[in-house]
């Protein structure tokens, strides 16, 4: 295995989903028709019962590049060889029409020769069931159908039928095209379709990135991170995904390998406040909706995390496949920490919905439904006060008092009584004030004296990146000896190499963590920010920010040593961190945003 081990591999997307596309132009990960359904392509985790979509040369490989075209979700991949160069551009279709977002289950590939006259070979063998299915294939009269889905799945090409049902190498002699689809097949001319659909895809993102507010400070990588969280969104709830990947592991042979094909309410208050620093509003008001139903079917607690479609039922169960590197298992499909108990998801709800009243760009019919919900979720807090949790980082078999928590009680009783003065309702206003006293007093339980440094939990000796929030989020006053005293110690304790942060450095379920954690380097960032540190800051952030793979994505964890990513990939929360922390050093260097 490489010692500089990356995910070798780009992402498309249009909302409804992703395929992931490596540096030879194999798709080694699609699952449709949602985000969380099996793969139809998915030798990430299995080369035997993974299938297979690639294109391949027949002469030896000399050289590949693998970039985006600017300002878009649109991916390609040069491959040079003894014979000839040519390129894939892979794309999933995304433009408006009819006053609607046209976003079929359709990958486009076209397939152009760049120099010499290459010989190729194009594969189509996708697969169901997670590996435990084989589609039949049938011949049409310029399609080629996979039979026993639930819905109709067609190869349509101008590659002669007989080259791909075959497997056989033909000579690229010009542009061809394949449009794989899922539900409504492409009746149309392929050709003219497959570049009229390519010039509006394109059109589109480089339009939503024109409307997209952020400063100039590394506007490359903000635009990057911008345009990846955006395919993220399943767009016909408004759910947010973690990640699109199951099962690449937080280091090689750990077993710490989770399925992030879900939306995690922990993570909601970051992810809005990202998509509101940009001035994408559709994309937030898209996800208020979707708390609102998945808070509105819950009488008692809130889980941590749902379906796309806001389920609440994810029962993890492990497959019969090789694993990540043919020897990373468990697989895991599903993920069992629905049921665990994470009171910081009611804080999270509460700041998540502020702004609906805080902001002045959204109006009243965002608040109309929301009170019973701000007064339930408020009470909740009131709840769970004293009750031992599962903590932000979803440990197994060690529940506790976590400061974390405490902090988004605090959090959240704040945005409570916020949105209690919307109201102008004196009751919730003083219960809101009350509550966020009590989350303080909790907060304080977990400052140990001899440190200065607030721990891990109440009674705990373990630091904990995640209390770097009490900083960020103005529970400490950056200002303060007290904030920089509590940052020294965490940078003493948990920081290695470039900014990189562990999340913790004790034992926990699975043993000692051996990888850093992405997101809690670009806390890090934003705490150095806040306490004045800007230019220690900004040199934090281009390092941390260099450990994204060839084409600028990040994955959730990097291994300090050696630079390797690890874990789900791209991961939403690294992304999610890299524009909060850009955002916060724009502001502190006090340049200007532009529309």
């Amino acid at each position: 295995m490489k010692k500089t081990h990356k995910y070798d591999m780009g992402v498309i997307g249009n909302c409804a989903f992703m395929a992931y596309i490596d540096t030879k132009a194999s798709v080694r990960w699609l699952c449709w028709p949602r985000f969380d359904s099996s793969f139809i392509f998915g030798d990430l985790l299995d080369d035997e019962k993974g299938g297979e979509f690639s294109v391949k040369p027949t002469a030896k490989i000399i050289e590949t590049k693998q970039y985006y075209i600017t300002n878009t979700n649109i991916l390609v991949t040069e491959v040079y060889t003894e014979e000839g160069n040519f390129k894939v551009t892979d794309f999933a279709p995304r433009f408006e029409q009819d006053d609607r977002y046209y976003k079929p289950l359709m990958m486009i590939r076209k397939i152009e020769p760049l120099k010499g006259t290459p010989s190729i070979k194009v594969v189509c063998n996708p697969t169901g069931e997670y590996g435990e299915f084989t589609p039949e294939k049938s011949q049409g009269s310029n399609h080629i159908r996979y039979l026993g889905y639930d819905q109709h799945m067609r190869l349509t090409t101008n590659i002669p039928l007989s080259y791909v049902m075959e497997e056989n190498p033909f000579v690229l002699s010009g542009a061809v095209y394949t449009v794989l689809t899922y539900g409504a097949p492409l009746e149309a001319a392929i050709e003219a379709t497959s570049e009229a659909f390519f010039t509006k895809t394109k059109r589109y993102w480089r339009n939503w990135v024109k409307s997209t507010s952020i400063s100039f400070f590394h506007q490359e990588k903000l635009i990057r991170s911008s345009l990846i969280l955006k395919i993220h969104q399943y767009e016909d709830t408004g759910a947010i995904i973690a990640s699109g990947t199951t099962s690449l592991p937080e280091y090689h042979k750990s077993t710490r390998n989770w399925d992030y094909r879900y939306c995690w309410m922990r993570d909601s208050f970051y992810t809005l406040n990202a998509f509101n620093n940009i001035g994408h509003f559709e994309e937030v008001e898209a996800y208020f909706k979707y708390i609102e139903n998945v808070t509105r079917q819950e009488e008692d607690r809130y889980q941590p995390l749902y379906t796309i479609t806001a389920q609440k039922q994810i029962t993890e169960i492990e497959m019969p496949l090789k694993g990540y590197l043919g020897e990373n298992k468990p697989v895991r499909i599903g993920n069992d920490a629905y049921t665990h108990i994470q009171n910081d998801v009611y804080g999270q709800v509460l700041t998540s919905l502020l702004p609906l009243y805080a902001d002045k760009r959204f109006t009243n019919k965002y608040r109309m439904h929301t009170k019973n919900l701000v007064e339930h979720t408020l009470q909740k807090i009131a709840d769970t006060m004293e009750e031992k949790d599962a903590g932000l980082w979803e440990f197994r078999d060690r529940p506790g008092h976590y400061c974390y928590t405490f902090l988004f009680h605090w959090a959240g009783a704040s945005a409570a009584y916020k949105m209690a003065q919307y109201f102008d309702d004196v009751k919730m206003a003083d219960k809101a004030l009350k509550i966020k006293e009590r989350a303080a007093e909790m907060i304080e339980r977990c400052y140990d004296e001899e440190t200065g440094v607030y721990m891990q939990a109440a009674n705990s000796k373990d630091m904990d990146a995640s209390c770097l929030q009490l900083i960020t989020m103005n529970y400490l006053d950056p200002n303060s000896e007290r904030a920089k005293r509590h940052l020294a110690g965490m940078e003493k304790e948990l920081m290695a190499k470039d900014g990189l942060f562990y999340r913790y450095r004790h034992v926990d379920d699975f043993g000692a963590p051996e990888t850093t954690f992405l997101i809690c380097a670009y806390w890090y960032i934003e705490a150095l920010a806040c306490v004045g540190r800007v230019k220690e800051a900004i040199e934090y952030f281009e390092k941390v920010s260099s450990y994204a793979n060839h084409v600028g994505l990040l994955s959730e964890d990097v291994d300090s040593n050696d630079g390797s990513q690890w874990g789900n990939f791209p991961q939403t929360y690294s992304h999610v961190g890299l524009m909060n922390a850009a955002y916060r050093i724009s502001k502190k260097l006090d340049l200007p945003n532009f529309l």
